[in-house]
Protein backbone atom coordinates (compact mmCIF):
# COMPACT_ATOMS: atom_id res chain seq x y z
CA UNK A 1 0.00 0.00 0.00
CA UNK A 2 2.78 2.17 0.70
CA UNK A 3 4.27 1.72 -2.88
CA UNK A 4 0.91 2.73 -4.06
CA UNK A 5 0.74 5.94 -2.16
CA UNK A 6 4.17 6.50 -2.86
CA UNK A 7 3.48 6.36 -6.61
CA UNK A 8 0.63 8.93 -6.40
CA UNK A 9 1.77 11.55 -4.82
CA UNK A 10 4.81 11.45 -7.25
CA UNK A 11 3.08 11.18 -10.35
CA UNK A 12 0.82 14.10 -9.16
CA UNK A 13 3.35 16.69 -7.95
CA UNK A 14 3.85 18.49 -11.16
CA UNK A 15 -0.28 18.82 -11.08
CA UNK A 16 -0.20 19.84 -7.35
CA UNK A 17 2.67 22.07 -8.15
CA UNK A 18 0.98 24.41 -10.47
CA UNK A 19 -2.11 25.88 -9.19
CA UNK A 20 0.06 26.79 -5.75
CA UNK A 21 2.49 28.43 -7.80
CA UNK A 22 -0.44 30.50 -10.09
CA UNK A 23 -1.12 32.17 -6.70
CA UNK A 24 2.38 33.32 -6.06
CA UNK A 25 3.10 34.52 -9.90
CA UNK A 26 -0.60 35.53 -10.30
CA UNK A 27 -1.87 38.85 -10.97
CA UNK A 28 -1.72 41.27 -14.19
CA UNK A 29 -3.58 40.55 -16.76
CA UNK A 30 -6.77 38.15 -17.05
CA UNK A 31 -6.87 35.57 -19.59
CA UNK A 32 -10.69 36.60 -20.62
CA UNK A 33 -9.68 40.19 -20.64
CA UNK A 34 -12.72 41.36 -18.82
CA UNK A 35 -15.12 39.43 -21.29
CA UNK A 36 -18.19 38.64 -20.33
CA UNK A 37 -20.01 34.93 -21.59
CA UNK A 38 -24.28 35.62 -20.95
CA UNK A 39 -24.19 38.90 -18.62
CA UNK A 40 -20.97 37.08 -16.44
CA UNK A 41 -17.47 37.14 -16.57
CA UNK A 42 -15.87 34.36 -18.61
CA UNK A 43 -13.05 33.56 -15.55
CA UNK A 44 -12.59 36.35 -13.97
CA UNK A 45 -10.05 38.58 -12.42
CA UNK A 46 -8.17 35.52 -10.57
CA UNK A 47 -7.12 33.56 -13.69
CA UNK A 48 -4.32 35.23 -15.51
CA UNK A 49 -1.77 34.62 -17.63
CA UNK A 50 1.00 35.08 -15.40
CA UNK A 51 -0.17 32.64 -12.75
CA UNK A 52 -1.04 30.33 -15.05
CA UNK A 53 2.24 30.43 -17.41
CA UNK A 54 4.14 30.68 -13.82
CA UNK A 55 2.17 27.45 -12.08
CA UNK A 56 3.09 25.42 -15.63
CA UNK A 57 6.45 26.50 -16.13
CA UNK A 58 6.46 25.19 -11.74
CA UNK A 59 4.89 22.27 -12.41
CA UNK A 60 6.91 21.52 -15.60
CA UNK A 61 10.50 22.10 -13.31
CA UNK A 62 9.14 19.74 -11.10
CA UNK A 63 8.42 16.95 -13.03
CA UNK A 64 11.98 17.35 -14.53
CA UNK A 65 13.61 17.47 -11.14
CA UNK A 66 11.67 14.52 -10.37
CA UNK A 67 13.02 12.17 -13.47
CA UNK A 68 16.53 14.14 -12.38
CA UNK A 69 16.25 12.09 -8.89
CA UNK A 70 15.22 8.85 -10.52
CA UNK A 71 18.33 8.80 -12.97
CA UNK A 72 20.35 10.00 -10.17
CA UNK A 73 18.59 7.43 -7.43
CA UNK A 74 18.37 4.25 -10.16
CA UNK A 75 14.57 4.22 -8.99
CA UNK A 76 12.81 3.79 -12.31
CA UNK A 77 11.38 0.21 -11.20
CA UNK A 78 9.95 1.88 -8.35
CA UNK A 79 9.08 5.26 -9.26
CA UNK A 80 7.78 6.43 -12.89
CA UNK A 81 10.01 8.27 -15.38
CA UNK A 82 7.83 10.98 -16.70
CA UNK A 83 7.43 11.27 -20.94
CA UNK A 84 8.44 14.35 -22.80
CA UNK A 85 5.18 14.73 -23.57
CA UNK A 86 3.55 14.25 -19.28
CA UNK A 87 6.62 16.74 -18.22
CA UNK A 88 4.33 19.44 -19.78
CA UNK A 89 0.68 17.86 -19.83
CA UNK A 90 0.31 17.07 -16.78
CA UNK A 91 1.17 20.70 -15.11
CA UNK A 92 -0.54 22.39 -18.45
CA UNK A 93 -4.02 20.05 -17.67
CA UNK A 94 -3.98 20.62 -13.94
CA UNK A 95 -3.90 24.70 -15.21
CA UNK A 96 -6.44 24.17 -18.13
CA UNK A 97 -8.70 22.30 -15.63
CA UNK A 98 -8.54 24.76 -12.74
CA UNK A 99 -9.39 27.53 -15.90
CA UNK A 100 -12.63 25.31 -16.64
CA UNK A 101 -13.63 24.99 -13.42
CA UNK A 102 -13.78 28.80 -12.93
CA UNK A 103 -15.55 29.06 -16.29
CA UNK A 104 -18.19 26.93 -14.49
CA UNK A 105 -18.18 28.26 -11.89
CA UNK A 106 -19.08 31.77 -13.41
CA UNK A 107 -21.99 29.95 -15.32
CA UNK A 108 -23.48 28.99 -11.82
CA UNK A 109 -23.24 32.73 -10.41
CA UNK A 110 -20.29 32.29 -8.28
CA UNK A 111 -18.21 35.25 -7.46
CA UNK A 112 -14.32 34.36 -7.52
CA UNK A 113 -13.51 33.09 -3.86
CA UNK A 114 -17.24 31.11 -3.01
CA UNK A 115 -15.83 27.18 -2.87
CA UNK A 116 -18.01 24.47 -4.97
CA UNK A 117 -17.21 21.48 -2.67
CA UNK A 118 -15.54 19.26 -5.11
CA UNK A 119 -15.29 21.11 -8.22
CA UNK A 120 -12.42 23.17 -6.48
CA UNK A 121 -10.64 19.91 -5.07
CA UNK A 122 -10.88 17.77 -8.34
CA UNK A 123 -11.10 20.05 -11.37
CA UNK A 124 -6.95 20.39 -11.33
CA UNK A 125 -6.84 16.16 -11.03
CA UNK A 126 -9.31 16.06 -14.02
CA UNK A 127 -7.66 18.08 -16.35
CA UNK A 128 -4.33 16.46 -15.78
CA UNK A 129 -5.11 13.27 -16.27
CA UNK A 130 -7.60 13.77 -19.41
CA UNK A 131 -4.56 15.69 -21.27
CA UNK A 132 -2.09 12.78 -19.83
CA UNK A 133 -4.11 9.93 -21.33
CA UNK A 134 -4.47 12.31 -24.38
CA UNK A 135 -1.00 12.01 -25.27
CA UNK A 136 0.43 8.85 -23.58
CA UNK A 137 -2.23 6.43 -23.33
CA UNK A 138 0.42 3.57 -22.83
CA UNK A 139 2.00 5.49 -19.68
CA UNK A 140 -0.94 6.45 -18.32
CA UNK A 141 -2.41 2.71 -18.41
CA UNK A 142 0.93 1.58 -16.51
CA UNK A 143 1.50 4.41 -14.27
CA UNK A 144 -2.63 5.23 -13.50
CA UNK A 145 -3.80 1.75 -12.04
CA UNK A 146 -6.88 2.03 -10.08
CA UNK A 147 -5.44 1.85 -6.83
CA UNK A 148 -3.31 4.79 -6.98
CA UNK A 149 -6.46 6.58 -8.99
CA UNK A 150 -8.40 5.71 -5.67
CA UNK A 151 -5.35 7.21 -3.31
CA UNK A 152 -5.09 10.27 -5.74
CA UNK A 153 -9.26 10.98 -5.35
CA UNK A 154 -8.53 10.58 -1.63
CA UNK A 155 -5.57 12.49 -1.03
CA UNK A 156 -5.96 15.04 -3.05
CA UNK A 157 -9.04 17.16 -1.43
CA UNK A 158 -7.11 16.68 1.87
CA UNK A 159 -3.54 18.08 0.21
CA UNK A 160 -6.01 20.94 -1.24
CA UNK A 161 -7.61 22.33 1.66
CA UNK A 162 -4.28 21.82 4.16
CA UNK A 163 -2.57 23.89 1.66
CA UNK A 164 -5.39 26.66 0.93
CA UNK A 165 -5.48 26.98 4.84
CA UNK A 166 -1.83 27.49 5.05
CA UNK A 167 -1.57 30.02 1.89
CA UNK A 168 -4.52 32.10 3.45
CA UNK A 169 -2.51 31.91 7.11
CA UNK A 170 0.81 33.40 5.94
CA UNK A 171 -1.54 35.89 3.30
CA UNK A 172 -1.04 34.66 -0.33
CA UNK A 173 -4.89 33.96 0.21
CA UNK A 174 -7.96 35.55 0.99
CA UNK A 175 -9.86 32.75 1.31
CA UNK A 176 -8.77 29.54 3.47
CA UNK A 177 -10.42 26.68 0.81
Amino acid sequence: MLEVIVTALWVMLPAYVPNNAAVLFGGGRPIDGGRMYKGKRLLGDGKTWRGTAGGTLAGILVAVVLNVIVSFLRAGDFLPVFPRSVVVMLPFGAMLGDLLASFFKRRLGRERGVAVPGLDQLDFVVGALLLVVLVAPNWFGEVFTLPVIAVILVVTPILHLSMNIAAYQIGWKNEPY
